[in-house]
């Protein structure tokens, strides 16, 4: 599929695009604080289908829910607020809720698998991770973790729900409540809930990283018996750090030091290539190969 230029009408830097379920559109976020939704298809060219306004400040992040929930995006913000953005009739989108339940920069947030419900994470600059999920009456309740990187969190994932090794299907397990997050104190933690209390899960905290953690992207695991997650970093590396089965100590292997910040890592649907976004304006992809070695497969060109 050849590459296709999408003009945004952004008037300042764009921080992050989002392609919606079904691949038909795309939301953008702006340092001018808005949020635009662009209509993109392979024949029809692009089209500006809304212009979401309510934030104060530049917007980090967006992200687009399951749509077994309706259409629905999240954003956050420097000016500390996240919104939940709701589509009633097509293209008319209402800002449905604001939470403000942080003092600084919202810096990333993430919904959790379907599977869990309606359910966000958020990271900010106050150091403190904020759960978000909705209840049947229409308001949210909160769970928070305090201090989850106290000079700030960059960044956080969700585990997939389903439990390493188990059968796609099976119905017996409970759905896994896990998260990773990055931080300003350049490591990755894994914390995973326990009747509604969330509580570090890995020991010590996974530490590879000499400057703050970017991004970190945990992988779809498809059954496989280990858990894998990805972590970009300030210090130009990006480490893929694995653990064979629950309860053992993760293992951090360093993938490539770029020689430049790495902003961004993200996993494919199937969770065996992953895409990695660097300072030097490159998009890489990389396999692991049967040696367990990982491998650049190709160059996004841009």
């Amino acid at each position: 599929m050849p590459a296709q230029k999408v003009e945004t009408g952004h008037e300042d830097t764009v921080h992050d695009v989002a392609m919606d379920y079904y691949g038909k559109c795309i939301a953008t976020a702006s340092s001018d604080t808005t949020i635009k939704i662009t209509g993109v298809s392979n024949n029809a060219g692009h089209q500006h289908l809304a212009t979401l306004r309510g934030h104060k400040g530049p917007v980090w992040q967006v992200a687009w829910a399951h749509p077994k929930f309706g259409s629905i995006l999240a954003s956050c913000s420097y000016d500390g607020q996240v919104i939940i953005w709701k589509e009633g009739n097509q293209n008319e989108w209402a800002l449905a809720y604001v939470f403000n339940e942080h003092k600084s920069s919202v810096n990333s947030i993430a919904w959790a698998p379907h599977e869990l419900g309606l359910c966000l994470a958020c990271g900010s600059c106050d150091g403190n991770i904020s759960v978000f999920t909705a209840k049947s009456d229409g308001g949210w309740d909160t769970t928070r973790i305090d201090q989850a990187h106290p000079v700030g969190v960059t960044s956080v994932s969700w585990a997939p729900s389903i439990a390493p090794g188990a059968l796609v299907g099976s119905g017996l397990l409970d759905p896994v409540q896990k998260l990773a997050s990055g931080g300003c104190d350049n490591t990755v933690k894994v914390w995973k809930q326990y009747n509604g209390t969330w509580k570090l899960d890995c020991f010590p905290a996974l530490q590879k990283h000499s400057d703050w953690v970017r991004d970190v992207a945990w992988a779809p695991n498809l059954g496989l018996p280990k858990s894998t997650i990805a972590s970009a970093s300030q210090d130009g590396t990006v480490v893929i750090w694995t653990v064979a089965k629950e309860g053992e100590r993760w293992d951090g292997k360093v993938l490539k030091d770029f020689k430049t910040p790495v902003w961004r890592v993200s996993w494919s649907l199937t969770g065996n290539i992953l895409a990695v976004a660097d300072g030097n304006n490159s998009v890489t992809l990389w396999k692991e190969a049967v040696d367990g070695e990982w491998q650049q497969v190709s160059t996004v060109e841009q």
